[in-house]
């Protein structure tokens, strides 16, 4: 069996962990070369721990590489850095900032100078088969009715920093497709895992439990009328389905969704949760621009533990095709798990941890310019605190 190796940004985030799991079971011999920033060195060294101990690889076959995707060349050294283009044969790239609420400077600084800087390294591989790079479906901001897998810049505007810097990241990534191999994964909203309900922090789909756990001795609303597609898919998905496309010959230079193919609308979805969570279902309707300006409110937003954020996507009429992605999945084996047999699992883990710390998600940090460190935004993975702009953070997805 050939001996791969794989150079990855974003460990030891969540689904690049899972990505590395999938791979080794895929091949066993794989190697691989982790960029990992300074702060946080000892959680990745303990991440490879607990790979090894499950039976996922060798102390040998993984390399953490101290690095920084916002600096020059990754911020590594000259023999590092000659070694690396001899040696690398795939790039997964998922190290990017994604709350909803992180300042400009900061997501630019990670998404788009961070992506700019892993695109020039990838160009200077010698043997390089594939790029697979993490970008969202939300690069299509503000856009409704059918969004193709094929379109990107159509003039949208977009309801975040998240998204418009993931965009014009993906357009960074887009513009080398022509010189090397490319694989574009544009995932939903990422929930846990369908079979386990495993994750590694409540946000996401999970500040709706939290609003509901706020709430749950009173009458239950639901947050607008909802009649629109809640497109969420559970973990093993992604994984499963990026690590066959990274590799088939299909994948090269695509771009994919992975989205929910057949997604339930808001207020369906929300009603599921809701009887699973506490047990009885909403009984009338608050309109989202009120539960907008309740959410403005510093302090009700912080109580509930929600970003006001979120709530743009209760009306987001976005039908994101996947028609690619599933015609080149044809034969895998692998298909997008109906939400309506996962999602009592996701509430169950959700009850189980809730009140676990490293589970939270502190609301109103990442808004927060003196502290600009304070959230990490490396994709759920990581929190650090001080001054020290995006360098303090995380790089995990």
């Amino acid at each position: 069996m050939k001996k791969n190796t794989y150079f990855f940004t974003g460990f030891p985030g969540f689904i690049a962990t899972r990505i590395i799991k999938k791979l080794l079971e895929q091949n066993p011999n794989a190697m691989f070369e982790l960029l990992v920033h300074p702060s946080q060195l000892e959680n990745a060294g303990q991440e490879i721990g607990r790979l090894e101990q499950s039976g996922y690889g060798t102390e040998d076959q993984f390399s953490i590489i101290p690095g920084d995707i916002t600096l020059e060349n990754l911020g590594l050294n000259p023999a590092t850095l000659k070694r690396l283009k001899e040696s690398v044969h795939d790039v997964f790239h998922l190290a990017a900032i994604y709350d909803l609420a992180v300042p400009k400077e900061i997501a630019y600084q990670v998404n788009v100078i961070g992506t700019n800087h892993v695109n020039d390294f990838v160009l200077q591989l010698n043997h390089l088969r594939r790029y697979v790079y993490f970008s969202t479906a939300y690069v299509s901001g503000n856009r409704t009715g059918k969004i193709l897998e094929t379109e990107l810049d159509c003039g949208q505007t977009f309801k975040n920093f998240y998204e418009s810097t993931k965009f014009e990241a993906e357009v960074l990534t887009q513009q080398i497709r022509d010189q090397v191999p490319t694989t574009i994964i544009r995932p939903g909203i990422v929930m846990g895992d369908s079979i386990t309900g495993e994750t590694v922090k409540f946000d996401g789909p999970y500040f709706i439990m939290r609003f509901l756990d706020k709430f749950a001795k009173w009458p239950i609303p639901y947050v607008g009328k909802g009649e629109v597609p809640f497109n969420v898919v559970p973990v093993d998905y992604v994984v499963e389905a990026t690590c066959y496309l990274a590799q088939h010959p299909a994948g090269e230079n695509k771009v994919y969704h992975l989205t929910d193919p057949r997604p339930y609308l808001a207020k369906d979805a929300y009603r599921m949760i809701c009887e699973a969570l506490i047990g009885k279902k909403p009984s009338f309707t608050l309109p989202l621009t009120l539960v907008h300006g309740l959410l403005s409110i510093p302090a009700f937003r912080r109580w509930v533990m929600v970003e006001k954020e979120s709530i743009e996507y209760f009306r987001l009429k976005a039908d994101y095709d996947c028609t690619q992605t599933l015609k080149d999945l044809e034969g895998s084996g692998i298909a997008c798990p109906d939400f309506k047999d996962y999602y009592r699992v996701a509430v169950h883990f959700y009850k189980q941890h809730r009140l676990d710390p490293e589970k939270m998600i502190l609301v109103d940090q990442a808004r927060n310019k003196n502290s600009v460190g304070a959230r990490s935004g490396y994709r759920g993975h990581h929190w650090a605190t001080g001054r020290e702009s995006v360098r303090q953070k995380s790089q995990s997805l």
